[in-house]
């Protein structure tokens, strides 16, 4: 039987907002997932102050009556919650179709926990192009003619003034890869999160959640 996606990321959605506490200081990601996430947190009616990492869910959080603040003085957070693109056996995952990957990594880096929530067509055995790329505009020709493969998005500028592109070559070892991209000089970030930086992936099948601890 086709799964039923939509439905699955209402439930991986409702799963993750079960683990927030009153009081707790959350990450908001970005992308359809999330999008489920905002409302079952709205109705929970808990005391917290989250951060949004793209404008979309920042509007979606305040629509649904959450505290949103800038993530400007807020040194740690107590959990992070966001979708994921590609999850690998071993907890690697590919995230930032919706651009906003460089946001995603910084907040998901500053929360004790990071939860990952996905429904039954993103965990993959093997992770493949495309990984997306955040780039600098100054010096852009001379990054892209650094990163063989890297294709340019027809797509906005980031909040942050990034130009956004996709890696499309063979990812391989995605450790090796992410080394390689981090050494570019003027790339700003990309899409490949270590499973270093997850505690748990909860991966929607049907109405059922699986939960996988990474780290």
């Amino acid at each position: 039987m086709t799964p039923d996606i939509p439905a699955e990321k209402c439930v991986a959605a409702e799963a993750a907002a079960a683990l927030v506490e009153d009081g707790m200081r959350i990450g908001l990601g970005t992308g359809t997932t999330v999008a489920e996430l905002v409302p079952a947190l709205g109705r929970r009616g808990l005391a917290l102050t989250c951060v949004a990492t793209s404008p979309a869910t920042e509007e979606l959080a305040r629509a649904h009556g959450l505290d949103v603040r800038a993530f400007t003085d807020i040194e740690r957070l107590d959990l992070a919650v966001d979708g994921a693109d590609q999850v690998d056996p071993a907890g690697w995952l590919v995230k930032g179709g919706g651009g906003a990957h460089t946001r995603e990594r910084i907040v998901a880096a500053a929360a004790d926990r990071f939860v990952v929530i996905v429904s039954s067509d993103k965990p993959v055995p093997r992770l493949h192009a495309p990984v997306p790329l955040e780039l600098l505009a100054f010096g852009l020709a001379a990054t892209l003619h650094a990163l063989p493969g890297a294709v340019l998005r027809n797509a906005p500028p980031t909040p942050d003034g990034g130009v956004l592109a996709d890696y499309r070559g063979d990812v391989g070892d995605p450790a090796l890869l992410s080394e390689h991209l981090d050494a570019v000089p003027g790339l700003v970030s990309h899409g490949l999160f270590p499973p270093s930086m997850v505690s748990t992936v909860l991966v929607a099948r049907g109405a059922d959640v699986e939960a996988r601890q990474i780290s």
